[in-house]
């Protein structure tokens, strides 16, 4: 069944949970167990960045009263294993990174939890540590794949002779900082152990992820770890797989015998919970005179940590975006003495696509050419590397429909020609791209007494909207008004779901739902209507069995930049995108996830950066005083749109990701235009003042 010129599907629907957000009355993971005998759990962080840890005084600590007790690696519970040795908390005395959790308090108030941690005394052994990303370092090394499961490198016909041979070439390094992902609520966990169980309340990406995780840390059958997140203020990726803080709150709350509360502060997010790895990235790229690409070259050098490895996918939208006979790209890592990097909003895409589209950019203007007019010159008619048929692709349809809209047409190419009193006033393009991506998925439907339907599915709603379209899914599919379906979601004990993550939540779970709700159908058919009836179903046949295509999502964003001539201050003044997405579900959620991405992109091209403190292998700015966000003053009235694109080979809804692809290009869009504006060209982020003053 495709679902085709239906009612639900389409609308623009305000989120079903709407009412409960604005009122207060929904309840997040923190604010559970509010009936139970709570204790609470803080964290004591390693005050060196490599070593191990000698000896812990807890005397002081256990003398406050209140103090309930003190966990450390001498007297810590043991734990199963784990694909993550960064979950194996307190199993050893090695420190692996400075903020690692060494110990913790467990008591009766948070007030005092935090007055006792700070009376807890470490004696280290240090050891000289190195957190620096370097292209030379000689513990450079090319692992064996790149997140999550892309080769690490790429090579057809030879590029190092073509990019000789080209008439036009550019060769180029650009370096993106540090970021972290900052979601509006904190990593947080309540922790209930009963019945020879383990319950979560948690605030996380995924259910059923962080449900089997700790089954095996605790040597549990998965039905007996239920976790609860029916609402989720937002994860960026850093939610998507449990961290330290998860695991602390169930040791916390096993030692103890109480439920236990654990809030990860703002300050100790930038250690405990992934970040964007910063990445170099070199760029060289080789042209006819007509601007048709003969050579491109994507090489990326990335840090992760000594504990776990993490390579971010940062080259392989290269992979797909241009035609070229000749290509090649790399990936090249480094262990540090530092945080595991994770998933961050369009990991790969959004960091490597700034390199590829600035570097587009600056070929262009080398090639005397309009920016656009050189990317749809490039357009491939099948994938570049794999030479699979596109699904769909209307990169060219988003930069035209883009360009009529943003008035590009009018453009003067010439850098620092335009003024605006006394600032410069230039724009740029830049197009994205994010991969359509299905998981297998279950999801039951039943169908209750009094006429209406109950779908049920694990998935997770991150803010996205997620449990509003899927409501539309399922009402369309069962052929019923809105009012008559509900959808559960957030509860490991619903049918097995994927992550909110990749952009793949909606395409995997409504996949799910869809086949739930006609196999209910079917049933009641057979029964002659006789209710209450459930059906479950399991997705991951039909998505083996999909054809082999290059399913992508592709847009444009457009950008306009003022800078101050005197103090070098930018501030992007009009912000566009236009995207190639397949169906649209609702259009309401969907644009508030394009300006979203696109608002998310602004902080990277001008603020977000994480500094590293080398000598004490610490990141320096770890609160949002330091680390800057873009903030309303920031953030011009963003536009969002998408063509008509029907794409019914990818999911029954016909429909892709969009959490992710808005930031995708949104920060060379800004960096273009900054160039644009003033003529300087901004090769490494954040675009900060020191940069544009020479």
């Amino acid at each position: 069944m495709t679902l085709t010129g239906t009612q639900a599907v389409g609308a623009t629907l305000t989120r079903i949970e709407g009412r409960e957000k604005v009122t207060g009355t929904a309840r997040y993971a923190f604010e559970n167990a509010q009936d139970r005998d709570t204790a609470y759990t803080v964290p004591v962080q390693a005050a060196i960045a490599r070593g191990s840890v000698v000896a812990v005084d807890t005397d002081a600590a256990l003398t406050l009263p209140g103090v309930i007790a003190v966990i450390w690696y001498g007297n810590a519970p043991r734990l199963g294993p784990s694909d993550d040795p960064e979950l194996a908390l307190f199993q050893s005395n090695t420190v692996a990174y400075r903020g690692q959790i060494v110990a913790a308090v467990v008591a009766e108030t948070i007030e005092t939890a935090r007055e006792a941690a700070g009376q807890v005394r470490i004696e280290y052994a240090q050891e000289r540590h190195d957190v620096v990303l370097r292209v030379d370092d000689p513990k450079m090394y090319k692992p064996s794949k790149v997140a999550p499961n892309y080769p690490t490198d790429t090579e057809l016909g030879d590029p190092d002779s073509a990019l000789r041979e080209a008439a036009v070439s550019v060769d180029l390094t650009y370096t993106t900082p540090a970021q972290h992902n900052n979601p509006m609520e904190p990593h947080a966990t309540v922790a209930v152990w009963e019945n020879d169980g383990l319950t979560l309340y948690d605030s996380n990406q995924g259910s059923s992820a962080v449900r089997d995780v700790l089954a095996r840390l605790f040597g549990l059958p998965p039905d007996r770890v239920r976790v609860i997140a029916p609402h989720v203020g937002g994860g960026f990726g850093s939610k998507l797989a449990p961290h330290p803080p998860v695991v602390l709150a169930a040791v916390a709350a096993k030692v103890s015998g109480r439920a236990v509360k654990v809030a990860m502060t703002r300050q100790q997010m930038f250690s405990l919970v992934g970040y964007r790895t910063p990445i170099i990235q070199r760029v060289r790229l080789g042209a006819g005179g007509d601007g048709g690409l003969t050579a491109v070259i994507h090489d990326a050098f990335e840090q992760t940590s000594t504990v776990r490895e993490f390579a971010e996918q940062t080259t392989t939208p290269t992979r797909v975006m241009y035609a070229a006979p000749n290509r090649r790209t790399t990936h090249r890592l480094t262990a540090l003495d530092v945080p595991t990097p994770t998933f961050m909003r369009a990991p790969g895409e959004c960091p490597g696509m700034f390199a590829l589209e600035s570097a587009m950019d600056e070929l262009a203007i080398a090639c005397g050419m309009d920016p656009i007019e050189l990317r749809i010159r490039n357009e491939p008619a099948t994938d570049p590397e794999s030479g699979l048929p596109f699904s769909s692709r209307n990169l060219v349809a988003c930069l035209r429909e883009g360009a009529r809209r943003f008035g590009w047409a009018d453009r003067d190419p010439a850098p620092g020609v335009r003024r605006d009193g006394r600032r410069l006033v230039g724009t740029g393009v830049a197009a994205s791209t994010y991969p359509t991506i299905r998981r297998p998925s279950e999801a039951t439907a039943r169908a209750e007494i009094d006429g209406r339907f109950t779908v049920g599915v694990a998935a997770a709603d991150i803010g996205t909207g997620a449990r509003t379209v899927l409501t539309q899914i399922a009402a369309d599919a069962l052929r019923a008004p809105l009012e008559k379906v509900r959808v559960e979601v957030g509860d490991s004990r619903l049918p097995t779901a994927p992550i909110a993550g990749g952009s793949m939540g909606t395409a995997s779970w409504g996949t799910a739902v869809v086949r739930a709700c006609e196999a209910l159908l079917e049933e009641i058919d057979r029964r002659n209507g006789t209710r209450p009836i459930e059906v479950r179903v399991n997705t991951a046949d039909e998505i083996a069995a999909q054809p082999r295509l290059s399913r992508h999502a592709f847009g444009a964003q457009f950008a306009e930049a003022e800078v101050d001539m005197d103090t070098g201050e930018v501030r992007v003044s009009r912000l566009l995108g236009v995207f190639g997405v397949g169906r649209v579900i609702n259009p309401k959620t969907a644009r508030s996830q394009f300006i979203g991405g696109m608002t998310m992109g602004i902080g990277m091209a001008l603020m977000e950066e994480s500094v590293m403190d080398v000598e004490f292998g610490d990141y320096l700015n770890h609160d949002f005083a330091q680390y800057h966000i873009a903030a309303c003053a920031d953030v011009p009235a963003v536009e969002a749109y998408w063509i008509e694109e029907e794409d019914t080979r990818i999911n029954p809804m016909g429909s892709k990701g969009i959490g992710e692809i808005g930031i995708v290009g949104t920060a060379a869009a800004i960096a273009n235009a900054v160039h644009h504006a003033t003529g300087i060209r901004v090769r490494d982020l954040p675009i900060r003042i020191d940069r544009l003053l020479h």
